[in-house]
């Protein structure tokens, strides 16, 4: 019996012959010669377009009488889901004062230790000793806030009281935790306020470097966004030193091409660091997607990780997150406003030439 064809189902076909993973889901297709239905995505040969007929899911297709493939296995969860799914349930063991090696891990999810390691990492973008590490140390800052002295949140955020654990929050909150709590009050933070081409700009510097590069549109907010990350930083007068790092931070966002070498305070998780040490690679006038910078650290399925570590980004234009778009070309959101991302864009794009 001759079909009519619908423009849909020849969209339909076409994916099927790219096996396109991202069809998945979407619909399956059968095969009239075998009796077998398939995902888009399927490795087997492909059949003749006139005997491929196509169903909106698995059960319409075994209602009209067709089995499931047992390559593609159409009938089960997607692959990919399957992948998350138990991703996101080792998550939930890793989220707890418990430590558990990789070996138990990997049999909480019924894989083995190797392919658990390989498909946590290209999913998270991170490995899982990494991922328990971060948790504790958000764990760690929330603690630090409500509990009466340190050793109480080292161990409510599950880390054991040993000196590696004061190297690993060091590095992670950017002071010890003892300043941490008292908000980082034992810091010496100086800041200032200057105008420039994107607005008003706030620089603010630590002992180890510069720490905070925050444009905005007024000083009330500037100050606020800093107090939130340093609740009892004072205002310090600035050194000569100082103001001429402050200047050459104001002449990049006034659109000059320089080239800088200052002393920075980056604070972030490993994976953080690695995102943006990729950003600062990339050349004045050109972009990178999320997914090309996901590729260029290693981490090809961690696309919404990077976009997460570049909105954590406080350094503007130090750590240049303005340079990631989307795959397509577009813009997407940044911390300090699209129109400032396209300004300095268009600038760099014209420096480049």
């Amino acid at each position: 019996m001759k079909r009519n064809a619908t423009p849909n189902d020849e969209i339909r076909w076409q994916s099927v012959l790219e096996r396109d993973p991202n069809a998945d889901g979407h619909f399956v297709f059968a095969v009239l010669t075998t009796g077998i239905y398939c995902r888009p995505s399927c490795r087997a040969r492909h059949a003749l377009r006139q005997n491929v007929q196509f169903f909106s899911d698995a059960s319409a297709a075994q209602e009209a009488g067709f089995r499931p493939c047992k390559r593609c296995q159409p009938d089960k969860a997607d692959p990919h889901q399957q992948r998350i799914e138990k991703v996101a349930q080792a998550c939930r063991l890793l989220e707890q004062e418990t430590t558990l090696t990789l070996d138990e891990l990997a049999r909480e999810v019924a894989v083995s230790a190797f392919h658990f390691h390989r498909m946590f990492k290209s999913v998270t973008g991170m490995t899982p000793r990494a991922w328990q590490q971060a948790w504790r140390a958000k764990k760690l800052r929330e603690s630090l806030k409500v509990s009466e002295t340190v050793t109480d949140a080292v161990m409510a955020a599950g880390f054991p009281t040993s000196s590696s654990f004061y190297r690993q929050a060091d590095s992670t909150l950017g002071m010890t935790p003892r300043q941490y709590r008292e908000g980082g009050n034992a810091l010496s933070v100086r800041y200032t306020l200057q105008s420039c081409q994107l607005g008003r700009c706030l620089v603010a510097e630590s002992d180890r470097g510069i720490c905070a590069v925050l444009p905005g549109d007024s000083d009330e907010t500037l100050i606020a966004e800093l107090e939130q990350m340093f609740p009892h930083a004072q205002r310090e007068e600035a050194d000569q030193t100082f103001r001429q790092r402050v200047a050459t931070v104001i002449a990049l966002l006034d659109g000059q091409h320089l080239s800088v070498d200052l002393p920075l305070d980056i604070r972030g998780t490993a994976f953080q660091q690695q995102v943006w040490q990729a950003l600062r690679a990339i050349p004045v006038g050109e972009t990178r997607s999320y997914q090309q910078v996901a590729q260029s650290i290693g981490k090809p399925n961690a696309v919404r990780a990077v976009a997460n570590a570049c909105g954590a980004n406080r350094l503007a234009l130090l750590i240049p997150c303005h340079r990631v778009v989307r795959q397509s070309g577009a813009l997407s959101g940044y911390r300090w406003g699209e129109a400032r991302k396209a300004e300095l864009l268009r600038r760099e794009k014209e420096q480049g030439r």
